[in-house]
């Protein structure tokens, strides 16, 4: 196996073409003493913590566990969950502008229902959130609306991500349906995937004709 830091020697390199079957060769070391069992959380940095705790809370519906004021981190810190845990996000207000999205890419929320995504969008768009894509994705075929919080971070609300179980079968490409709209995702399953509504009337709900403007590139 590589070294890791013939590894990141490679990674600084540009304009390399991506190698697929030599990254689908990569696997666990078989002597690994651990096992990760799931992402714990997740801490952004924002430009104006109590702006961004209002979207994370008002909007998305997370609780606040603790705060930091600034003698304990600078600019403050809330960690906030939508689960038992402690926290499944924590802000912290050390921005000076908002998030150009260099390392991160997005990050996703999962939701128990098709329904629920459903209403995430229209709930975002009520509240003058800009969408930035609604539909299913191809890889892991999930039903998503994608969006940004106030300083820009893209998020995403999902459902229906496929599962790889102890045999590894992985759905294979010529069964992705990608979809741009929600009610394309929904018309045309995947299959195995039940995308019937329980209220087939949430999908005709109107957008409001205005949006509110913000600091960062979400519109909240």
């Amino acid at each position: 196996m590589q070294s890791w830091n013939g590894l990141e020697r490679s990674a600084r390199r540009t304009g390399v073409a991506v190698d697929v079957e030599a990254i689908r060769r990569c696997e666990p070391a078989k002597d690994l003493p651990f096992a990760l069992t799931k992402l714990g959380h997740v801490v952004l940095n924002c430009s104006n913590l109590e702006r961004s705790v209002r979207f994370y809370t008002e909007i998305l519906g997370c609780r606040i566990s603790d705060v930091y004021g600034d003698d304990m981190m600078r600019g403050g810190m809330v960690f906030m969950r939508f689960n038992e845990d402690h926290h499944g996000i924590a802000l912290v207000g050390s921005m000076d502008a908002p998030s150009p999205n260099i390392e991160l890419n997005h990050l996703a929320f999962e939701v128990a229902s098709l329904d629920e995504v459903v209403h995430a969008r229209n709930h975002l768009r009520t509240h003058g959130v800009a969408i930035d894509f609604e539909g299913r994705r191809r890889a892991g075929v999930q039903i998503a609306v994608e969006f940004r919080d106030p300083d820009g971070h893209r998020l995403e609300i999902y459902w229906g991500l496929d599962r790889v179980k102890a045999d590894g079968y992985i759905r294979p490409a010529n069964e992705w349906k990608g979809a741009r709209t929600l009610r394309d995702a929904i018309a045309d399953p995947v299959k195995g995937q039940n995308t019937t509504l329980k209220d087939s009337s949430i999908l005709d709900e109107e957008p409001p004709t205005a949006v509110r403007p913000s600091g960062g590139k979400s519109r909240f």
